[in-house]
């Protein structure tokens, strides 16, 4: 399958509704992961692009915002059924540029989308409001207007819903935005900005911009035009955007690095259990912010757990994530997958016991066996960073308190899950557990209904639900005096 052949595949970067190469003429190669062949090329553009973008997205902002909320509204809507019905051929590009089983890519399209479409909605509801003053002849009333132009950094694992998630809200409530997606996987963002355009965006409403990540960064982050950043990746990149981003006093928004624990307690149904730690480790290969890093076992049902989980990750097809049956495809690239080798050996060494997989797949390139641990230590890395990969460490507890205790002992505080039957331990481990998320008796907690984000090192801003549009809004208030004569 050729990715060239789609309708909606485009090799030039989307400025002020023209699509362009870069100043330079220069471009980067972009490789399929499962094959490592290139797919196609983008422009490598750098700061002059970038700043072009930026006064694109600053020239469009006065009409933008002027615009109604229907109005605003319907063109979202718009973009939501030209997604929708563009699915297929989405899912396929996801696939052939990020690796992610078909299926997965498939849901994705369908949970990128459902961003679109809840804040096409939510535009029609940002409410402002009249607040009594002591004073007879005073009236205080208090508006939110759009903050201006957003600048959207997104990662390559979900090369979609990473843009829609962002880029939904502040389009909702009158913000154009620059969007650069990662290097490995720009074709995803190259076609939604096809789509929008299509969609009747007016030109620099939305702007795509792929090259430099370095230049482009500092920019977005310097440029004073660029009134709110948002951006998915590692918190090590995430504290060197902020540093950038207080020189402009910059609203932000990081969703950054996760280290998740799930806790299977003595009561919990433990067939659910195992599909929730299959459904959180293994998506995306084991790819994701919020993947269950850490497995922790209650002692009674620590043997009939493993068990069972050993048996489900068995049954794991791996491969091209095109052919329908597969159910793991590979890591993004070389360096993701030397980190898992390193942290698997690193627990080994440490104790940790392979029970399933556990090395490079017999596949090669960038490949992976889907692998459990048991036996691991607290000295392992893998129970301190997040590997990004298909290796589903287990550790054995005693009691709740000890658990908790283990859980939130991480610098990061995204996403958290567990799984019990005691409604009072459901309450007092949910209100314990020092994460922005917490998904009980569920290893998926993602929706656009849902505020998405974390606490501690893992980030800054909500997205999604009613509270996802707050950070692209300025609360102005409106001191009216004089009303009596």
């Amino acid at each position: 399958m050729n990715i060239k052949d789609f309708k909606l595949f485009r090799d030039k970067n989307y400025i002020d509704g023209e699509w362009i190469a870069s100043d330079s003429g220069d471009t980067i190669s972009v490789n399929n992961p499962a094959n490592l062949k290139e797919i196609g090329t983008v422009p490598k553009c750098g700061t002059s692009e970038t700043k072009k973008a930026i006064e694109a997205a600053n020239k469009a902002w006065p009409d933008w915002k002027s615009k109604s909320a229907r109005q605003r509204s319907d063109v979202l809507r718009k973009w939501f059924d030209l997604i929708i019905k563009n699915k297929e051929e989405l899912a396929q590009i996801m696939t052939i540029e990020q690796g992610k089983p078909i299926n997965e890519s498939r849901g994705e399209i369908g949970y990128g989308a459902s961003f679109i479409e809840w804040f096409s909605e939510e535009a029609k509801r940002v409410y402002g409001d009249t607040i009594p003053d002591p004073m007879t002849d005073r009236r205080i009333v208090v508006l939110k207007q759009p903050v201006g132009v957003v600048a959207s950094i997104t990662p390559w694992n979900f090369p979609n819903a990473m843009i829609t998630r962002k880029c939904a809200p502040a389009l909702a409530v009158g913000c154009p935005v620059v969007i650069k997606p990662a290097s490995q996987t720009p074709f995803s963002a190259l076609a939604l900005a096809a789509l929008a355009e299509e969609a009747g965006f007016p030109k620099g409403t939305l702007n795509v911009i792929t090259g430099k990540a370095s230049e482009i960064g500092d920019e977005l982050a310097t440029n004073p035009i660029v009134r709110k950043l948002s951006f998915t990746g590692s918190t090590e990149i995430g504290k060197i955007l902020l540093q950038k981003c207080s020189g402009t006093v910059k609203k932000v928004s990081m969703e950054l690095g996760g280290h998740a624990p799930f806790i299977v307690f003595n009561d919990a149904n433990i067939n659910d259990a195992v599909a929730g730690a299959m459904q959180s480790k293994f998506r995306n290969t084991g790819q994701t912010c919020v993947c269950a890093n850490r497995i922790y076992v209650q002692e009674k049902v620590h043997e009939e757990f493993c068990k069972k989980f050993i048996e489900e990750v068995s049954k794991m097809k791996v491969g091209d994530g095109l052919n329908e049956e597969n159910s793991s495809g590979p890591m993004i690239d070389e360096h993701s997958l030397s980190k898992v080798e390193e942290h698997v050996e690193d627990a080994i060494q440490y104790g940790a016991k392979v029970a399933i997989g556990g090395s490079r797949h017999a596949l090669g390139m960038n490949f992976y066996q889907p692998t459990i641990l048991t036996g691991v230590t607290p000295e392992a890395k893998i129970t301190t960073e997040e590997t990004f990969g298909p290796v589903a460490p287990i550790y054995k507890f005693k009691d709740e308190n000890e658990v908790i205790e283990l859980a939130n002992n991480s610098p990061y505080g995204l996403a958290s899950y567990f799984y019990s039957r005691d409604i009072g331990r459901i309450w007092r481990v949910a209100e314990a557990l020092e994460y922005g998320m917490v998904g009980v008796n569920t290893g998926l907690t993602s929706k656009a209904e849902a505020p998405f984000g974390g606490i501690k090192e893992s980030g800054l801003g909500r997205e999604g639900s009613k509270y996802g549009v707050d950070d692209f809004l300025e609360i102005k208030y409106i001191n009216m005096c004089g009303l009596d004569k």
